[in-house]
C-alpha cells in the first residue's frame, strides 16, 4: 500500500468518521448543534489523524482569522506588556491569537504596524495611540470594517472606544498627599509631554498645586538617568531646592531615585519622592516609594472583552451590539502609601 501523500483532508476526517463534511466543519468551529457522542468521535479522529484545518481557505472564504493585533509602545514596558499579557488570556479564552508589535511612540511606525496587521487578516485591533490627535490615524481606523479599541490612550474627535485609567484623578490626589504633608515646593518631573497620559498627569499636578496656592515647578526634559541626573542636581543646587519630587512615569520615578541616592540625598527627609505608575521593586527598595497604582491587568481584560463583545456582536447581557459605538471606559487609580512620602512603611493603602 502506498504511503498517503499531502495532508489529511476534511473529506477524509468525515468518512473516517462516518459523518458528512458539514460536520466536521461543526466540530471545528465549536461543536455547535453537533451531539455530544458525535462531537467525541470526530474530536478523536481529527487528533489521530492530524487534521489542521486551512485558516487560510477560510479567511478567503471571508471567515474569521482568530488572530487580534495589539499595538503597544513598548514590549519592554512592564504596564504594556502586563495589559497585553491580561488581553492575550481573553483571547485564549476566545479561540484566538493574539499578535503584539511595539510603535515606539513613532506615528510612522504605528501606521506600518497597522497595515501589516491588516495584511494578517487579523480579526480585531488594539491600540496606545502615539498621538491621540493624529488625523490620519483616525481616519484610517474609523474606515475599518473590524472592531478596534484604544487602550491607556483615547484618540481625540473619534467614536473609536477607549479604555483608560482617570490619570487627571489620580495625579490630583498624588499631589494633594505631598502637599498634606507639607511640603510646598513639588516638582513634577517628567518626559514624553506631548504624550496623553503624560498631560493629564500635568493637568492634574497643577490643579492641586493652583487650589493649595503653590507655585508650579515643572521639568519636563526627562529622557534618561543622565537627564533626570542633571535635572535633580540643578534643581537642589538652586536657590530655593525642591522639598518633594513627583515623577509622571515609572522609570522616571527610578531615574530620580537612583539620582537622589547618588548625590546623598535623604528620603523622604530631605526631599520625598512620589511616582505614578508603581514597578516591581518600589516596595522593597529603601525607602520604599509611595506611588499612584493603575489596574494593569483591567485595563488589558476589559479592553480585550469590549472588543470580543463587538466582534461577536453581543454584550456581557447577550444584547446584540452596534458593530460601532462610542464607549470610553475610565478606571481608577490607587495611590499606595509607602515611606518615600513621608507616610510609615506599613501605612495602609488609600
Amino acid at each position: 500500500m502506498s504511503k498517503k501523500s499531502g495532508p489529511t483532508t476534511l473529506s477524509e476526517v468525515a468518512r473516517a468518521a462516518g459523518v458528512g463534511t458539514t460536520t466536521v466543519s461543526r466540530v471545528i468551529n465549536g461543536g455547535f448543534r453537533v451531539h455530544p457522542t458525535t462531537l467525541a468521535r470526530v474530536k478523536r479522529v481529527i487528533e489521530e489523524m492530524g487534521y489542521l484545518p486551512n485558516h487560510a481557505a477560510r479567511v478567503l472564504k471571508g471567515d474569521r482569522t482568530k488572530t487580534i493585533g495589539i499595538i503597544v509602545p513598548s514590549i519592554a514596558d512592564p504596564f504594556f506588556s502586563s495589559c497585553a499579557e491580561a488581553a492575550q488570556a481573553v483571547a485564549r479564552a476566545n479561540d484566538s491569537l493574539l499578535i503584539v508589535t511595539a510603535s515606539h511612540n513613532d506615528p510612522h511606525i504605528e501606521l506600518e504596524n497597522v497595515n501589516i496587521l491588516l495584511s494578517h487578516r487579523v480579526d480585531g485591533l488594539i491600540l496606545a495611540p502615539a498621538n491621540s490627535r493624529s488625523q490620519a490615524l483616525r481616519e484610517i481606523l474609523e474606515r475599518l470594517s473590524i472592531p478596534v479599541l484604544t487602550i491607556d490612550r483615547p484618540i481625540s474627535n473619534s467614536s473609536i472606544p477607549s479604555v483608560l485609567t482617570n490619570n487627571f484623578k489620580g495625579a490630583r490626589i498624588a499631589t494633594q498627599h505631598l502637599i498634606e504633608h507639607g511640603y510646598k515646593r513639588i516638582v513634577c518631573l517628567t518626559g514624553e509631554s506631548t504624550l496623553y497620559t503624560i498631560q493629564e498627569r500635568m493637568r492634574g499636578y497643577r490643579a492641586a498645586m493652583e487650589a493649595a496656592g503653590l507655585p508650579e515647578i515643572l521639568n519636563t526634559s526627562i529622557k534618561d538617568y543622565k537627564s533626570a541626573e542633571y535635572a535633580i542636581e540643578s534643581l537642589l543646587a538652586g536657590a530655593e531646592p525642591p522639598d518633594a519630587i513627583f515623577t509622571l512615569k515609572n522609570s522616571s520615578t527610578i531615574f530620580a531615585f537612583e539620582a537622589l541616592q547618588k548625590n546623598s540625598v535623604a528620603v523622604p527627609k530631605t526631599v520625598a519622592l512620589l511616582g505614578f505608575d508603581d514597578f516591581e521593586l518600589a516596595s522593597t527598595l529603601k525607602p520604599s516609594i509611595t506611588v499612584v497604582q493603575q489596574p494593569v491587568e483591567e485595563i488589558g481584560r476589559v479592553t480585550a472583552e469590549i472588543l470580543f463583545e463587538q466582534l461577536l456582536g453581543k454584550d456581557s447581557s447577550g444584547a446584540t451590539m452596534p458593530s460601532k459605538r462610542t464607549r470610553q471606559v475610565m478606571l481608577e487609580t490607587l495611590l499606595i502609601q509607602r515611606a518615600s512620602c513621608g507616610c510609615m512603611p506599613a501605612a495602609a493603602a488609600s
